[in-house]
């Protein structure tokens, strides 16, 4: 992965560089499914830019999609089902996200935070969502739990992009 987002970052500063801040770049990364704040933090740290100004971007870029995911992806899922649209790939991630929210009976408030804060492949911000809204969890409980994630994974990323990495980088 961060072979990958090493890559990401050398694409930008050879292509998009020299039309788009790199501030808006790491704000879109962070918007991408499965690269998340968690990648977007990663390229922020490649491509210069300081700590905090990293977080901040990386965590609105991140939660944006959260509350459209939340509200309407059962309906989205129900309605590309129904006319045979991308039928397979919505089964398998309803799969992925059912076999991802074992635990959650543990508590779903916990379960949220620690499956978006922890940062591992398949968890995120997004996933989460999905599973928050798949599963029915409460909407303003799962919401306030995603974003504490959220900032428990800027924590841990954090640590690894400006401090790890900042030893190699």
């Amino acid at each position: 992965m961060a072979e990958a987002l090493n890559s990401l970052a050398d694409w930008y500063n050879s292509s998009l560089g020299q039309f788009m801040p790199k501030e808006v770049f790491i704000f879109l990364v962070s918007m991408v499914p499965l690269i998340e704040l968690r990648g977007g933090l990663v390229v922020a740290k490649l491509l210069g830019i300081g700590l905090w100004k990293a977080n901040l971007i990386c965590i609105i870029g991140n939660i944006i999609p959260i509350p459209f995911i939340l509200l309407f992806i059962k309906a989205i899922f129900a309605f590309m089902k129904k006319h045979n649209i991308l039928k397979g790939l919505v089964v398998k991630l309803e799969e992925r996200a059912a076999k991802k929210s074992k635990g959650k009976e543990r508590g779903e408030f916990l379960f949220l935070l620690f499956f978006v804060g922890i940062p591992l492949p398949g968890t995120g911000a997004w996933t989460g969502s999905l599973i928050a809204a798949l599963f029915d969890f409460d909407i303003k409980k799962a919401s306030i739990a995603i974003f504490l994630g959220l900032l428990l994974a800027a924590l841990l990323m954090s640590l690894f992009s400006y401090g790890f990495l900042g030893l190699f980088v």
